[in-house]
């Protein structure tokens, strides 16, 4: 099949759902990009400490001013790959890499990414196709170092630097540049990427501005809104938005960066505090970038927004040390939050250390640290209370025997107890109800059900216990959460669509409908997938309306990931519900061709076989399968099953190096 028949037949599906528009409504004559260069001149300050900052060296050229790793014919080995990293006569870095297969490929460095604690390369693999090198330099203490050393990969597999999900163009760049845009043909699988610069600039946070310049040099005319901008940054939730675009664990609905000013939730889903992504309290677990952490915090209810700890310019913390807490935690602090100055906090009377030392300092305790791409130190924002007492039904992590290796929760719980004796009078933590959830949602659904229904919780929170919900209940448990798809936080009515799933297809339709002209893309689109196998043939016209418009934000949304093998699946699964096998098999298809690991993906294949062709064509799936997955049980008890014969439980050798 020709990448343009295949490109045809992913589209079908698409033609399956309700006509409709195949475009984001976009902006009426919206402003142009100008370049940070062009804002300099009258904002010299501003970009004198922008200038230097993280976000402004987040992308750069391969220059001498901005390569720091050693390219002076310096080598990197690890197991059967190397990698050779020299300078050409004409001056450009290159990276030569012997892959475990024994290629051997020599890349010209692209472009170069951060500067601190380390710096990566991006590497050309195709023509417009940029992808994250694993190798990557220590700034800090000098050196090469790979990012995933206990997982030697061969270029085949989909977590291989050349990878699908190392790729750039759709995974990375859109937070590293500024007026991004992927530009993926499905047909071709290539990029042609646009930008205005590489680098977060002026404009990936005021949004574009040539409005902005134009009114700039005629001062007598009138002031225009946001002064010509698309976003107002003031302290308050459109700023915590605005950082929260990249600052965040989400899913994106836009090709690039969304117009600064955008509702987040008109841009992006939010990711619950889900098993892989946070412990069960809700601490950080893998990268989640902030934001999920900074919504469970007292901090962001008592309206701190990022600005009162960071400089908005050059992205450094305002204050060093303690000295950054106690701007607000002292007997006289800021008037804004008067909650927060009711003690002396930066006293050995509070904090139980020498002063001075490391367990003094407040983010010990109260951003708890971890460490991310081998060196990458990152604080998780929830700023909570440690709670070593939970850990028995959490199994989350605590600051206590974080720092102190050699003791055991229990024992950092009595200290705390002694030196906080009303601490023993403190309510059940959210994090106990999401364990119990974890663990057995059918059984806790009370709990959580009760603590989805807490409007005095964080969203973030109770969407999560609406999720849990969804994986074990019932149509009755549907019916009395129906009342949170009108709760004012989007991430909850859109968590609370989702747990309508449980419900009958006709009463669901009943449910959601309403939500098709939500004001949050995110909700209507969550409303949409909701009607897919509902009984929606005789809408009337108002709502048949409102629904072939969510579709098609739906569409557009997963039109800008279709080189995600995800969304290949999500395209599969959609096509089952609505019963077309042939759109569902191309789908899958796409899925293990971007990814041949996708095990999921294969057992779909295989199952689509054995319904429409029979058991033979189902175990040449299978075989296929486990030659790009040769380990996985899954794959291994089907191909047992299809042959009479009874798995082969131990793992298959490893393959013997071709050099």
């Amino acid at each position: 099949m020709t990448r343009l028949a295949l490109f045809a037949c992913l589209l079908a599906l698409f033609r399956l759902l309700p006509a409709a528009a195949q475009e984001m409504p976009r902006a009426e004559g919206a402003p142009g990009y100008i370049g940070s260069q062009a804002c300099a001149g009258c904002h010299a300050e501003a970009a004198e400490a922008w200038a230097g900052s993280h976000h402004a060296l987040a992308w750069t050229l391969p220059d001498a001013g901005h390569l720091l790793g050693d390219f002076n014919d310096t080598r990197f080995e690890q197991g059967d790959m190397s990698v050779r990293f020299r300078t050409a006569p004409d001056g450009r870095p290159h990276v030569e890499v012997t892959e475990l297969d024994g290629t051997t490929t020599d890349y010209p460095v692209h472009s170069v990414v951060g500067i601190a604690p380390l710096q990566q390369y991006l590497l050309e693999t195709a023509p417009g196709r940029l992808q994250s090198f694993d190798v990557v330099w220590d700034t800090e203490r000098g050196g090469w170092f790979h990012l995933y050393p206990d997982t030697p990969l061969p270029p085949s597999d989909g977590l291989h630097w050349t990878g699908p999900y190392k790729n750039w163009n759709g995974r990375c760049a859109t937070c590293h540049a500024t007026g991004y845009s992927a530009n993926y043909d499905l047909a071709t699988r290539s990029y042609a990427s646009e930008w205005s610069e590489i680098g977060v600039g002026c404009e990936a946070c005021h949004g574009p501005g040539a409005a902005h310049a134009a009114w700039a040099e005629q001062p007598s005319s009138p002031v225009p809104p946001n002064h010509g901008f698309s976003a107002r940054l003031a302290p308050g939730e459109g700023q915590i938005e605005a950082c929260a675009g990249c600052h965040s664990r989400r899913e994106a609905f836009l090709d690039g960066n969304p117009l600064p000013g955008t509702p987040y939730a008109d841009a992006y889903s939010l990711s619950q505090l889900r098993p892989g992504l946070y412990h069960a309290d809700g601490q950080i677990l893998d990268e989640v970038y902030v934001y999920g952490s900074f919504l469970q915090s007292k901090m962001y209810a008592s309206g701190v927004s990022c600005s009162d700890c960071h400089a908005p310019h050059s992205a450094r913390l305002r204050a060093e040390g303690n000295a950054l807490c106690t701007t607000c935690h002292a007997p006289e602090a800021d008037a804004r939050f008067p909650a927060a100055g009711q003690a002396v906090y930066d006293s050995p009377e509070h904090h139980f250390h020498a002063p001075g030392s490391p367990g003094a300092q407040c983010r010990a305790c109260h951003m708890v640290e971890q460490v991310y791409m081998g060196n990458d130190w990152r604080a998780d924002h929830s700023f909570r209370i440690p709670r070593p007492d939970l850990a028995a039904t959490t199994g989350a992590p605590d600051a206590c025997t974080t720092c102190h290796a050699g003791r055991d929760p229990a024992w950092a719980a009595e200290r705390i107890a002694a030196w906080y004796p009303d601490s023993a009078h403190r309510g059940p933590h959210y994090g106990e109800v999401l364990a119990r959830g974890r663990e057995d949602p059918a059984a806790a659904a009370p709990a959580l059900t009760r603590l989805a229904r807490d409007g005095d919780m964080p969203g973030i929170i109770r969407a999560t216990a609406l999720w849990l919900l969804e994986q074990s209940g019932t149509p009755e448990d549907a019916a009395g959460l129906a009342a949170l798809l009108e709760d004012p936080d989007p991430v909850v009515r859109e968590a609370a669509l989702g747990a309508q799933r449980l419900a009958g297809p006709q009463a669901r339709a009943q449910r959601v409908i309403g939500l098709l002209d939500d004001p949050a893309r995110s909700v209507r689109m969550a409303a949409a997938r909701q009607l897919l196998d509902a009984p929606i043939a005789h809408l009337p016209p108002r709502y048949a309306t409102r629904l072939r418009s969510a579709m098609a934000e739906w569409q557009q949304a997963l039109g800008q990931r279709m080189d995600f093998p995800e969304t290949s699946l999500q395209l599969g699964g959609m096509a089952l519900t609505m019963r077309n096998i042939p759109a569902a098999n191309r789908a899958f298809r796409e899925a293990v061709t971007l990814d041949p690991q996708r095990v999921e993906a294969w057992v779909m294949l295989s199952r689509i076989a054995a319904a429409t062709e029979g058991a033979a064509a189902a175990l040449a799936i299978v075989d296929e399968a486990l030659a790009a997955a040769p380990g996985d049980f899954s794959l291994r008890s089907m191909r047992a099953e299809l042959t009479g014969q009874a798995p082969n439980l131990l793992p298959p050798p490893p393959p013997s190096p071709s050099r």
